[in-house]
């Protein structure tokens, strides 16, 4: 056989037929050291992690220093940094505690609003125009009612201060009160301290006093309702922010909660204005009804008032409202005093499961607990926040806590 060039060209040899001996089967890479190669490329990637020190695998063992080597002077003047700063860090809540209050009223009404501003939103209007409708609707109902009722409450307020010290008197012809009067003399003592002029220096310390808490109050409504506004217009943003502080693979988690948050928040707050709303609505017909139409709208505005005041506001407004009844005449009295009683039960039991049935879902042991610790950190607006807290706490407790004790 002959190549191109006419050489003579080799014949390859023709291997022979039959079994091949395992010992020829084997490739050029596959060298005597090399057939173990995969095992121990398997070995060293298998391996379990090492421990992050190393005395756990008979290594140099670890240096840990105690306190007692420790020099003295640097660990005593960093156990002084770190109360200071502990102290301080303390100091400075209690000091902002009020503007902290404010912050999370703010917020909360807010979250109440938002539901509007959404659905304005979500019908086309940019979210700051609809901000503005909502705030500018709030602003002339309330520019509105004040227009109307505070001529009426404040003459009517004025008149029941007049009259209050002849109304008691009227409260010594029952045999009973007049009895209970005479020996202990609290109605001589009420007359006394409305006709004295005491009644403003004890409530707000003098007409000095009175000026500051009027100031107080119209610098706290001023910063509410700025940092309401500003809560509604950013509030995508803040949720966006909130929601960031989370890992990446527990974000969408973090996210289901903390709207399940927001939303029974808000459902609260927008809940409880329906509440007042109603008991309102309800105190005026009936006072006009009873023939106490002189007292009836003052009446309703404190009822509203110890509304928003849980389990025990009702209860107070309640009393309030008796006394003046039972001083007109024992009958209405009575009548006013079963009145109120039943409209709380129907109030507990039929209104409030309600309206509160789709966002606040914690027990009423809770609710009064939560309450009574509100108002007793944080007065009126520590025991309003106080129940929205509580069903927050609640789902992180059902959502968060017993799923993980479950897969324990």
């Amino acid at each position: 056989m002959t190549n191109a060039e006419g050489q003579p060209q080799a014949i390859p040899p023709v291997p022979p037929q039959g079994p091949i001996p395992a010992s020829s089967a084997r490739t050029p890479s596959a060298a005597p050291g090399a057939s173990r190669s995969w095992l121990r490329r398997w070995r060293r990637i298998t391996q379990p992690t090492p421990p992050d020190f190393p005395g756990a695998m008979g290594g140099e063992p670890e240096q840990r220093i105690s306190l007692l080597n420790r020099n003295p002077i640097r660990l005593g003047f960093e156990v002084t940094i770190g109360v200071l700063a502990a102290i301080g860090v303390v100091n400075l809540v209690v000091g902002v505690h009020s503007v902290v209050i404010l912050i999370c009223l703010a917020f909360a009404i807010a979250l109440g609003l938002n539901p509007m501003v959404s659905w304005l939103h979500n019908h086309g209007l940019r979210r700051g125009l609809a901000v503005l409708i909502v705030a500018l609707v709030l602003l002339i109902i309330l520019a509105l009612a004040g227009w109307a009722l505070f001529p009426l409450v404040s003459d009517q307020v004025s008149t029941l201060m007049t009259q209050a010290p002849s109304l008691l008197q009227n409260l010594r012809q029952n045999p009973q009160i007049a009895a209970l009067d005479a020996q202990f003399g609290l109605i001589s003592k009420a007359i006394s301290f409305l006709t004295s002029g005491d009644l403003i220096s004890g409530l707000f310390g003098g007409l000095v006093g009175a000026g500051q808490a009027l100031a107080n109050t119209v610098f706290s409504v001023t910063i509410t309702v700025v940092l309401t506004l500003y809560f509604l217009t950013a509030l995508p943003s803040i949720k966006d922010v909130i929601y960031q502080l989370a890992p990446a693979s527990r974000r969408p988690r973090v996210r289901y909660l903390a709207n399940e948050m927001f939303k029974r928040v808000g459902g609260y707050v927008s809940g409880l204005f329906t509440v007042v709303a109603i008991a309102m609505a309800v105190a005026f017909t009936f006072l006009n009804i009873i023939g106490l139409s002189q007292y009836a709208l003052a009446l309703a505005v404190v009822v509203g008032l110890f509304a928003f005041v849980p389990l025990v506001g009702p209860t107070i407004s309640t009393v309030i409202i008796s006394i003046v009844a039972f001083a007109s005449n024992p009958t209405t009295g009575l009548i006013t005093l079963i009145f109120f009683l039943c409209y709380q039960q129907f109030d507990a039991y039929f209104i409030q499961p309600r309206v509160f049935a789709k966002s606040v879902q914690i027990p009423g042991i809770l609710v009064m607990l939560a309450a009574i610790s509100g108002g007793l950190l944080l007065g009126i607006v520590g025991a309003i926040l106080a129940v929205p807290t509580m069903a927050a706490l609640l789902l992180l407790y059902r959502e968060v806590l017993v799923p993980h004790l479950d897969r324990s």
